[in-house]
Order: structure tokens, then C-alpha cells, then sequence
């Protein structure tokens, strides 16, 4: 399948923003498998979320080694690998407990390893800084003349997307 021309339609600075915008397109009857929302100025955000002691890191492996652990004790019982009369569940309870003390040790060997250069938690997410409606080039003056219909409703000012090649913005309202 070839990638057809696409240009952009409008900018938002939300992900609600757009989506909004390509369900209205939808609502009006555009063909929207002709429509893409892209996030841009993509960035990584890592939110600490609190310290990470030898307990926390030992908590932390447990629950990382017990999935584990139970699905492999479980295949076991399933395909009778060790003693038939042994039922799956035991074996899958057998497999969590070892997973957990497994995955216990090696979050504290790992903690300590690291020697006290990463004693915190944290989760990391992409977050893209715009998102822009794209279409393809075929159909994207109907769907700037579309979208600048919904927020000329909404009140909100957008640049026609063919007005000297700047990109179309659009803005929030103000609160």
C-alpha cells in the first residue's frame, strides 16, 4: 500500500482538540480514512513518583518475577511435564511464589548494584507538544474548509491552510 501526499489541516495544542475536529469531519461525511492525527515536538517526560529503598526494589522484583513465574508453572501443569497428578493451579501457585522470591533477589542485587546513583521511581511517557490533522492532498481543501467551519463555530481562529503556505493553527478557547 502506498503512502499518498498528506498535508497538514489544522494544528491543536490537545489531543481532544484534534479528535474533536476529525469527528466533526466525520459528522459532515468527509472520508476520514483519509485523515491522520500526528503528534509533533515530541518529548519525554519521567515523573518521579517516590524513593526506591532495598524494600521497594525488592517489592518491585517480586511483582515483576511472579507473572512470570506463573505462566511457566502453569504450562507445566498443562502439558504434564512434571508429575500428571500435580494439578496446573498448584503448579502455577508453586511457580509464583518462586517467581516472586527470584525476582526479589534480583531487584535488591540490582538496587545495589547501582549504588545509590538511582534511588528513586519513576515513570517515563512520551508527550508530543502539537498534534496536527493531516489529510491527504486530494481531499485536504475540503477538509480545511470543514474544520475552519467548526471553529468559526466554536469561536476560535483558524488560518486557512492555503493562505501563503503558513500552517493552519488553531487555539483554545480562552477559559
Amino acid at each position: 500500500m502506498s503512502q499518498q501526499a498528506r498535508r497538514a489541516v489544522a494544528t491543536y495544542s490537545t489531543y481532544q482538540e484534534a479528535e474533536r475536529a476529525v469527528d466533526h469531519l466525520a459528522d459532515e461525511g468527509f472520508p476520514v480514512q483519509k485523515v491522520a492525527i500526528i503528534g509533533r515536538d515530541m518529548r519525554l517526560v519521567e515523573q518521579v513518583i517516590g524513593r526506591m529503598g532495598y524494600g521497594d526494589a525488592a517489592l518491585h522484583g517480586a511483582a515483576t518475577g511472579a507473572l512470570p513465574g506463573v505462566l511457566v508453572g502453569w504450562i507445566f501443569g498443562l502439558l504434564n511435564w512434571l508429575n500428571p497428578v500435580v494439578s496446573g493451579l498448584l503448579l502455577a501457585l508453586y511457580g509464583l511464589i518462586f517467581g516472586a522470591v527470584v525476582g526479589a533477589l534480583f531487584g535488591v542485587l540490582l538496587h545495589a548494584a547501582q549504588g545509590g546513583r538511582r534511588d528513586f521511581a519513576s515513570v517515563r511517557s512520551i508527550e508530543p507538544g502539537r498534534y496536527e490533522v493531516v489529510a491527504d492532498e486530494d481531499v485536504a481543501d475540503e477538509a480545511v474548509r470543514l474544520v475552519a467551519g467548526l471553529d468559526s463555530r466554536a469561536g476560535t481562529p483558524t488560518e486557512s491552510a492555503s493562505s501563503g503556505g503558513r500552517r493552519p493553527r488553531s487555539h483554545p478557547a480562552p477559559s
